[in-house]
């Protein structure tokens, strides 16, 4: 292929897969440099965003690229996939998809600290139905961090997690800081003395996102 590639190939790749494409795949299938994929996207991304009978819209996101709808048709979007993620999804999910989404990069160990209750089975659910993934914790080599997948930003019909309602509020609340903080403490302070051989653990009632 030429160096000046179509975009309308670009496009029907993205289309065509349905998943979420990494930048090096693209550019070895097109026959052109990582650069060019990425000028690529920005031009398909603009042509979709001046348009306004389209539909579409691109999200990049971890050197990976794929087809999403634009938000303002979040509505009829969301008449099409409530199933998927409301009747298939109990409500504990569903809690913990809020929690992922709003403050990721997050633990399991905080997401139980804010719902007050153990999440294994939550998270592993979540992670199979590819709404949630994990990466290695770059200050616990022993643990994991959770994020949104490319998955979840389609069936809600957004870019990324900032244009979720009340993101910046939610996203930054201080009190969530201290509860985390205060677990830590009570966490040091449970590794000390032992009484009867036990240790005791109080179970933190759950955290209120919301101010």
């Amino acid at each position: 292929m030429t160096k000046a590639f179509p975009v309308s190939a670009l496009e029907a790749l993205l289309f065509i897969s349905g998943e979420p494409l990494s930048l090096t795949r693209l550019a070895k299938i097109l026959s052109v440099s990582e650069e060019k994929i990425t000028a690529g996207l920005q031009t398909l991304g603009d042509r979709y965003a001046r348009d306004a009978e389209c539909g579409l819209m691109i999200i990049v996101k971890d050197h990976k690229a794929v087809l999403a709808t634009k938000p303002e048709n979040a509505q009829f979007v969301e008449a099409l996939t409530k199933s998927l993620l409301q009747e298939n999804l109990s409500k504990p999910a569903l809690e913990v998809l809020a929690i992922v989404a709003y403050r990721s990069p997050i633990t399991r160990a905080e997401i139980e600290t804010i719902r007050g209750v153990n999440c294994s089975f939550t998270i592993r659910n979540l992670l199979l139905r590819d709404l949630i993934e994990r990466r290695g914790n770059p200050t616990d080599a022993r643990g994991y961090v959770y994020f949104p997948t490319f998955r979840l930003l389609q069936f809600l019909g957004i870019k990324d997690t900032q244009a979720l309602p009340d993101y910046e509020a939610l996203a930054k609340d201080e009190r969530l800081k201290i509860v985390l903080q205060e677990e830590d403490q009570e966490e040091g302070t449970e590794r000390g003395p032992q009484q009867n051989g036990k240790t005791k653990k109080q179970v933190r009632p759950a955290v209120e996102l919301r101010k």
